[in-house]
């Protein structure tokens, strides 16, 4: 596919393509406005102007335009660009300037003659929300009975390897800014949130997170838990409780939300959940601004579909124990 608008919008993107390949389009190329030298626009061949798309289609063998949103690349200018692709049947996509909303939201309704993109509102109450919170409850249930023994032989193993209480408790932010506290097997040493303000110049991770890879607060025993992110498995009760959903945004500590943008918050709207788009996605890998969209992407798109779905996803990111530390 070749990409055709401004140098910030290629960029974003392309990385957002090659970064989630499951849709099967690869980015051979860009097109950007008169004028534009695409110093910026690195790891992409740029074959020239908007006037040069036809024959970089050519050059490329590609198979797909995407217009993205930029004022150059008007009504007219796009139905220009069709009528060049046709003649060689190359597809053209015209990228919504929409950010993360999900299809089925989207409907196009004619006004007078003009095709109008009408975007509904995001699910976050009603019927569908008491199924999800009856969907959650049932299932905790559920997986806490299943997992009985694993969570006593985990308990067993917390308590005669290190000094200090089986689970861990921490203050958490949750829907509509509502504290509780959350459970999670003990995997630091006791002294481990002493100790924090001596670590805090090694943080690993972008934005309000703190993560390093080899923290030495963790113990022999919670480096496994967190490998196959066994110590979250108490948080089965935080979701019995009402107080946490399945799936969810990731739930952030008070010092965090209390560094969010005005835009970050729009994540507690929804419960937070033991799983979710960011946790399938790379979970501690991902830089912070990519945990955001991926966040703000389900609470704005949330289904029970998409639920199921990501719980699967969940089962293969535990195996693969990618990004947990």
């Amino acid at each position: 596919m070749i990409l055709a608008g401004h140098e910030l919008s290629v960029i974003g993107m392309a990385r957002q393509l090659r970064r989630e390949r499951y849709h099967g389009l690869e980015v051979v190329g860009a097109c950007l406005p008169a004028g534009h030298d695409g110093v910026g626009v690195t790891g992409l061949t740029v074959f020239g102007t908007f006037d040069d798309v036809a024959s970089a289609v050519e050059q490329a063998d590609a198979d797909t335009v995407v217009v993205l949103s930029c004022p150059e690349l008007d009504g007219a200018a796009v139905r220009r660009l069709a009528w060049r692709l046709e003649r060689d049947e190359v597809d053209l996509v015209v990228a919504s300037a929409l950010v993360d909303v999900a299809g089925a939201r989207t409907t196009i309704r004619p006004f007078d003659g003009l095709p109008m993109l009408h975007v509904e509102h995001p699910r976050l109450h009603g019927g569908s929300r008491l199924v999800k919170d009856l969907f959650d409850r049932v299932g905790a249930l559920m997986l806490l009975a299943g997992f009985g023994p694993l969570l006593l032989a985990v308990a067993l193993c917390v308590r005669v390897t290190s000094r200090g209480p089986v689970l861990f408790r921490q203050v958490r932010v949750g829907r509509d800014g509502r504290l509780f506290r959350i459970f999670k097997f003990r995997s630091m040493y006791v002294d481990a949130e002493a100790r924090l303000a001596e670590l805090r110049h090694l943080n690993e991770h972008d934005g309000v997170l703190f993560k390093i890879r080899d923290d030495p607060r963790v113990t022999g025993v919670g480096r496994w838990l967190r490998r196959f992110s066994v110590d979250e498995l108490p948080q089965l009760l935080n979701v019995a409780l009402g107080q946490m959903s399945l799936v969810g945004p990731r739930p952030p500590l008070p010092s965090e939300v209390a560094a969010y943008a005005d835009d970050v918050r729009r994540r507690l709207a929804v419960k937070p959940g033991m799983t979710g788009l960011w946790q399938v996605s790379g979970r501690s890998d991902l830089p912070w601004e990519e945990a955001v969209r991926l966040d703000l992407r389900y609470v704005e798109n949330w289904s029970l579909s998409l639920d199921l779905v990501i719980l699967l996803r969940t089962m293969t990111a535990v195996v693969r124990s990618s990004g947990a530390y």
